[in-house]
């Protein structure tokens, strides 16, 4: 629903290309408008960051950069991004426009959700997810604010804005960003995300479809933030008797505390939840939820804001965090959060003990860490002795060098290491690793590229195919595909030759193909219908061995005589191979029909239907006539299938 309240920015054109129609939403990082793309005429939605935030020259370098990145995350459950810009003090992003609601509005009017619908829901999600984590990106904000369904039924992830790559950590000093609510307990304590981030946030977002609330609850962000680093998420089946067992335990596993015990990304747990889903019945998947589950949420509450972390440390340090307004409290907890350590207190004009701040924030460091326990670490106040190792991955040494000197750390010493996919020069590693809390100007490690470790083929012909797979193995490669060739000049076993041939350089572990030789080719002679002893002769005199299979056959040649063979005749083989004869136990012998007195016609269709060759014999007193007067071999009596009978007619 458009909020449009005399917005400046509602009827102007951003860049000279996007005309903003009307207000979406407003959230703590940015506010989104439905605009027009008057070049391309096409409806999109503009995102548009706080002017307090496009200030922050680092956070908008981030959003750009990041922006950047997500687009290039092609999906069909992701929203896309089609552009980036500035325009005087606004930075913002085209984006794909979904016209439907959120799952936050979802559960506003519905509460609890069927189990199969929650499911259709998070499968979706999980897959766009997937795509990301795949790509090497995190999404760091999942929640129901950020899942759009269209109104054709499309499940879309939506504001990557806080997306990161992998490994690193949030550059915002002192600060972490996300929505309370949805945070894993190692973004609260080290402000690191990993893909196992979002997989907690699902199990969140799942365990508010299935039950209608929260897990966690509280009058103060930092209430929900100690219950993050402390309580397990409750199963559902807790909140709504009668949900299925699988339900709990999938929760349960996105939800873990310990990241370890976690599906590792978000493909993982898609896997799991398709396995829950297969294990439950009909009845369990269309399960009611109760009515007493449904939420009334004011929209207050689903707005994105920014939390200075101060403000989170007085409310949870004293009287519960209400201040008299509840409302503002349980807005907090579903805000986007950019959550700061505040300030040091400046004393009063003219105080006469400089100490005394120092006293009160002591104070309020003692009230928030007895609110958060000693695992709280995301609220430690840096005081100076300590800072956190900057992320290094994928610097040269000699940025990686700057960036230490100017977060005031030197370097202990660089250690060299192969890599496939960090470029030569640039930073692998470091120790401590990136994020870690570190004392002010300690030292770090830095391991550096030496780019993908490379191996030399070795030249294996003539050798046997086992001692060519030791050797290949022993250099650091991989034995690959046989394939394998006569040869007049390699013995039998022996390898011809690898792809790549021998001296090309490979990177370690690279598989090489082996070409082995059959040995020299030889002509296989035609034995069938030969006498056995006959047979083995040629065959032998050919350079090659006899096998006579166990089983004999029914054929035209005589009992004892060679039926068949393999490798067949005129192929063929190499010296030394052996070729399996089958002999012939003779024809087959069957019962002759009586025929005799029958029409020639008839006498000839049954006949032939039993198997046999029919020959007419009608003479000179058999011109004329059609009545079998008497056949060659008597009826009842047993000739060998397929042979001739003659019939002779009068």
């Amino acid at each position: 629903m458009d909020t449009t309240l005399q917005d400046p920015l509602v009827g102007q054109v951003l860049d000279g290309r996007y005309r903003v129609d009307a207000r979406i939403a407003v959230g703590g990082m940015a506010t989104v408008y439905r605009a027009l793309d008057t070049r391309l005429d096409r409806v999109l939605a503009l995102k548009v960051m706080h002017p307090a935030l496009a200030a922050d020259g680092s956070f908008v370098e981030r959003f750009i950069r990041e922006a950047k990145s997500v687009a290039r995350l092609a999906h069909p459950n992701v929203v896309q991004v089609f552009d980036q810009g500035t325009d005087g003090s606004y930075v913002y992003l085209a984006m794909e426009y979904v016209a439907g609601c959120t799952l936050r509005d979802v559960l506003r009017e519905r509460g609890a959700l069927q189990p199969r619908a929650a499911l259709d829901i998070l499968e979706p999600v999980l897959a766009a997810l997937g795509a990301a984590h795949r790509a090497g990106f995190v999404h760091r904000d999942m929640k129901p604010e950020n899942v759009l369904i269209g109104d054709d039924g499309r499940v879309k992830v939506a504001d990557f804005g806080l997306v990161r790559s992998v490994d690193t950590v949030t550059n915002t000093t002192g600060a972490v960003l996300g929505t309370v609510s949805y945070l894993a307990p190692e973004q609260i304590e080290r402000g690191t995300a990993d893909p196992r981030v979002d997989v907690y946030a699902c199990g969140v977002v799942l365990y508010e479809m299935l039950t209608g609330g929260k897990p966690h609850q509280g009058e103060s962000p930092a209430q929900v933030l100690y219950q993050h680093l402390h309580e397990d998420v409750p199963a559902p089946s807790a909140a709504v008797p009668g949900l299925a067992f699988e339900l709990d335990e999938l929760v349960a596993e996105a939800t873990a505390r310990t990241p370890d015990i976690r599906p590792h990304d978000a493909v993982a747990l898609l896997a799991r939840v398709r396995e829950a889903r297969s294990a439950l019945d009909q009845d369990q998947l269309d399960a009611l939820p109760p009515q007493a589950l449904t939420a009334d949420h004011d929209n207050a509450e689903d707005r994105t804001s920014v939390i200075p972390r101060a403000l989170t440390t007085r409310i949870g340090g004293g009287d519960g965090g209400t201040g008299g307004d509840g409302a503002r409290s349980e807005a907090a907890l579903n805000r986007t959060s950019r959550l700061q350590a505040p300030p040091p207190p400046q004393p009063p004009a003219g105080a006469a003990r400089p100490g005394r701040p120092r006293r009160t924030l002591l104070t309020v460091v003692v009230a928030v860490l007895l609110v958060l326990g000693a695992g709280g670490g995301v609220w430690y106040i840096n005081s100076g002795q300590f800072t956190k190792v900057p992320p290094l991955l994928a610097k040269t040494e000699a940025q990686a060098r700057e960036r230490l000197k100017e977060a005031g750390l030197g370097v202990d010493r660089v250690e060299h290491a192969y890599s496939d996919t960090v470029g030569r020069g640039t930073v692998i590693s470091t120790d401590p690793q990136a994020g870690a809390r570190i004392r002010s100007h300690d030292s770090v490690t830095l391991t550096v590229s030496d780019g993908p470790e490379t191996v030399r083929v070795p030249d294996l012909k003539g050798h046997r195919l086992g001692e060519a797979r030791t050797l290949l193995k022993k250099e650091g490669l991989e034995p690959g595909m046989v394939s394998r060739e006569f040869s007049d000049d390699v013995p039998r076993d022996a390898v011809i030759g690898t792809d790549p041939e021998a001296g090309t350089e490979r990177r370690a572990g690279s598989a090489i193909a082996l070409t082995v030789s059959k040995g020299r080719a030889v002509d296989v002679p035609d034995v069938t219908g030969d006498d056995l002893d006959e047979a083995r002769s040629q065959l032998q005199d050919a350079g090659l061995k006899v096998r006579i299979s166990a089983e004999q056959v029914n054929s035209d040649y005589d009992k004892g005589r060679v039926a068949g063979q393999s490798p067949e005749g005129d192929s063929q083989a190499a010296q030394g191979d052996t070729v399996t004869l089958t002999l012939s136990k003779g024809p087959e012998m069957i019962e002759v029909p009586d025929v005799t007195g029958n029409s020639v016609g008839d006498a000839k269709n049954t006949l032939q239907k039993a198997g046999f060759q029919v020959q007419e014999d009608r003479g000179l007193l058999g011109l004329f006539g059609d009545t079998v007067k008497k056949q060659s071999v008597k009826g009842g009596d047993r000739a060998p299938k397929g042979s001739t009978i003659t019939i002779t007619i009068r």
